[in-house]
């Protein structure tokens, strides 16, 4: 394939000596489109599953010395890939040493691998309060703290006491709450890697809890479209404003753009049918940009990624 081919002539190497001693971890020309919410995507150059730390201070270590881009891949629900794929290192933090789960009275400890939706359902079970916001809210512990991920019932930030970090030279270290700065769907933190994070929530009757995660359920179910494959909302709200509200208001609800679609119940979510394109889905963002500018003098800004 020519993507190998051009990692061979950039690298000087194949494309496996340069993890060598970690090849039972390492895929290369991995199809991202199987990782991701939307089901679009080209391959990755390499994906890497590190089980523990060690291994991923390996990864880091050898990318950053040849000199190979790195990219972050949680669960894949907030993310639009390319359909060329991307060149460079695809690390996926869901090894044993990234999915812990350990409770302590209030706190949870809790490995940025984890899936929100497991994390909210075992604070259910135990009645602690604090994530029946998220519900309904896919993706890991890490990808969620890093965007400060939430909505109207609540964002993560409020919850997060500190988070374990390394940086691109490997170094591991923490960064407390004094530290961290939460903002709206944005964090302060910029190391590259989130590890693992401490919450704090409060006790509460468990049936409490379920009858509060049931409530913003039902809320979702009904307002956002669920049954259809999205990457859930693709533009932040600008101040003071909702953004599926404008985009409703310049008539752009149902509008195609090959097998992408503007949803007719949520106007902030972009759904695909199977055989849609990330062209399509960024065609689609584009024109939307541009008639909301148009409209209300507002520029729209991404709150998914997108890597090209």
């Amino acid at each position: 394939m020519w993507w190998s081919r051009w990692v061979q002539a950039i690298y000087g190497r194949s494309a496996m000596s340069l993890f060598k001693g970690l090849e039972q971890i390492v895929k290369t020309n991995y199809p991202l489109a199987d990782l991701t919410w939307y089901r679009i995507g080209g391959p990755a150059d390499y994906l890497v599953w590190p089980q523990d730390i060690s291994q991923l201070r390996q990864v880091v270590l050898r990318c950053q010395e040849a000199g190979v881009r790195m990219y972050v891949l949680g669960q894949g629900s907030n993310l639009l890939v390319s359909d060329d794929g991307v060149r460079g290192a695809v690390i996926k933090l869901d090894g044993p040493g990234f999915t812990t789960m350990s409770f302590d009275g209030e706190r949870v400890h809790v490995g940025a691998g984890v899936g929100l939706p497991g994390l909210v359902l075992e604070c259910v079970k135990r009645g602690l309060s604090g994530l029946e916001g998220l519900t309904g809210i896919p993706g890991s512990v890490g990808g969620a703290i890093r965007m400060n991920a939430g909505g109207r019932f609540g964002d993560i930030g409020t919850v997060v006491e500190s988070v374990t970090l390394m940086d691109i030279k490997g170094q591991v270290y923490e960064k407390a709450k004094p530290e961290l700065v939460f903002d709206y769907r944005s964090s302060n933190i910029a190391a590259r890697f989130i590890l693992a994070a401490t919450i704090r929530l409060g006790p509460a009757d468990p049936d409490q809890v379920l009858r509060a995660v049931q409530e913003v359920w039902i809320y979702k179910k009904n307002h956002q479209p669920l049954e259809q494959r999205s990457c859930g909302c693709v533009f932040k709200n600008p101040k003071g404003q909702a953004a599926g509200e404008l985009i409703e208001r310049a008539g752009l609800k149902g509008l195609r753009c090959g097998k992408a679609a503007i949803s007719d119940k949520h106007a902030n979510f972009i759904v695909v049918e199977p055989g849609c394109s990330a062209k399509d889905v960024l065609k689609l963002m584009e024109i939307t940009q541009e008639r909301v500018r148009q409209a209300f003098g507002i520029e729209l800004e991404r709150e998914i990624e997108v890597w090209m």
